[in-house]
C-alpha cells in the first residue's frame, strides 16, 4: 500500500525567511535549510494512506481559527546539550492561539485515523542540520544569537504538505491551505 509523508505547517512570509537564510554562518558541517523549506510544523504524519489522507484534508478544512501574530526569536539546538544535530529558532513564549491551533491539528488527525504523536511539542523553525560541525565556531555562533529577535509575522493560514524524500533533499508540495476566518 502506498503511503505519504504529510505535515501541517505555518509558513513564515518571504521577508522573515530571508532574515533567517541570511543568518547562515557558513560553518563546515552545518547545512542551512533553503528559505522555501522553512516552516513551523504543527503536525507530522509519516505514514498516511490515501483514504486517511482524504479524511485528514476534510478534518483540517473544518478547523477555524483567527489570525494572530507570532514572534520569531531565540536560537537553540536539538539536542539542547551535547552534539548538535539541529539548529532552530523559536517563537518566544509563543502565543496561546498557536497552542490551540496545534491541538486542533492533532485532534483533526486523530479524528481522521492518523496515529497521535505523543512526544512533547516544541514549536520552532528548523534553520540547519549539523553533521560533524566545528564545535568552537558553532558554539560562538549559537551564543551570539541565543537572544536573536527576528521580528514577528501574522499567521493567517495553515498548510498541509506532502514531503517526498529525494537524494537532493525533501521536496514539499502544498496539498491544502486553510485560511484564518
Amino acid at each position: 500500500m502506498n503511503t505519504k509523508r504529510l505535515f501541517v505547517s505555518i509558513d513564515p512570509p518571504q521577508s522573515v525567511r530571508k532574515v533567517l537564510v541570511d543568518l547562515n554562518p557558513h560553518i563546515r558541517g552545518v547545512r542551512w535549510i533553503a528559505g522555501d523549506q522553512m516552516h513551523l510544523t504543527l503536525g507530522f504524519f509519516p505514514d498516511v494512506s490515501e483514504d486517511v489522507d482524504l479524511a485528514l484534508r476534510e478534518k483540517l478544512s473544518a478547523i477555524e481559527f483567527g489570525a494572530f501574530f507570532l514572534p520569531i526569536e531565540g536560537i537553540g539546538t536539538f539536542p539542547p546539550k551535547g552534539h548538535v544535530k539541529i539548529i532552530w529558532i523559536g517563537v518566544g513564549k509563543g502565543h496561546p492561539h498557536l497552542f490551540q491551533l496545534h491541538k486542533r491539528v492533532q485532534d483533526a488527525a486523530l479524528a481522521a485515523g492518523v496515529e497521535a504523536d505523543l512526544r512533547p511539542w516544541h514549536p520552532h523553525i528548523t534553520l540547519a542540520r549539523c553533521r560533524d560541525a566545528h564545535g568552537g565556531v558553532l558554539r560562538k555562533f549559537l551564543k551570539s544569537n541565543a537572544e536573536l529577535d527576528a521580528g514577528m509575522f501574522r499567521v493567517d493560514a495553515i498548510h498541509l504538505y506532502c514531503s517526498e524524500l529525494t537524494p537532493a533533499g525533501p521536496i514539499h508540495t502544498c496539498q491544502l491551505s486553510v485560511p484564518a476566518r
